[in-house]
């Protein structure tokens, strides 16, 4: 059990600085996308994350393509929009760099639209002095522009 967490998060970590390489690079903006969607697809596909029918399932859809949910908490639900934080430690933390940030967030984008939804980083951890991020979500036949995009 514990060699197993040991192997989670190390192994996650490792990923994520793979995927950083990639979306820190300009000319590799596809490999990164790629990267990320099947990834996504990957999880959505091992975990058998379903469509959501509500907000809630949304957020818990979202939450399973996770190791752990303590990891991604849900601060709340409203009528239209979830919100939770992103807790994970992000190898772009304090860097500026909210465009790298964008694409590493394509496998949460991703997971989320194989949910039935659309996925929006509000705050990044890229971002000097932002501790974790935090994202919203809402279903697919809702609009988001009136939510502001941390890397615009």
């Amino acid at each position: 059990m514990i060699v197993n967490k040991w192997v989670i998060k190390h192994g996650m970590q490792m990923l994520l600085r793979i995927s950083a390489f990639f979306a820190r690079r300009p000319a590799f903006a596809g490999v990164s996308d790629a990267l990320m969607r099947n990834l996504a697809r990957g999880t959505v596909r091992n975990k058998r994350i379903q469509s959501a029918s509500n907000l809630q399932e949304l957020g818990d859809a979202w939450q399973r393509g996770f190791p752990s949910r303590k990891q991604v908490p849900i601060e709340s639900v409203t009528l239209d929009t979830v919100f939770a934080q992103i807790h994970t430690p992000c190898p772009l933390a304090g860097t500026g760099d909210l465009v790298a940030c964008h694409r590493m967030m394509e496998y949460d984008r991703e997971v989320v639209r194989r949910a039935g939804g659309q996925f929006v980083v509000l705050q990044s951890q890229a971002t000097p002095g932002i501790k974790h991020c935090r994202v919203a979500m809402r279903m697919q036949s809702q609009r988001i522009d009136d939510l502001k995009h941390a890397h615009l």
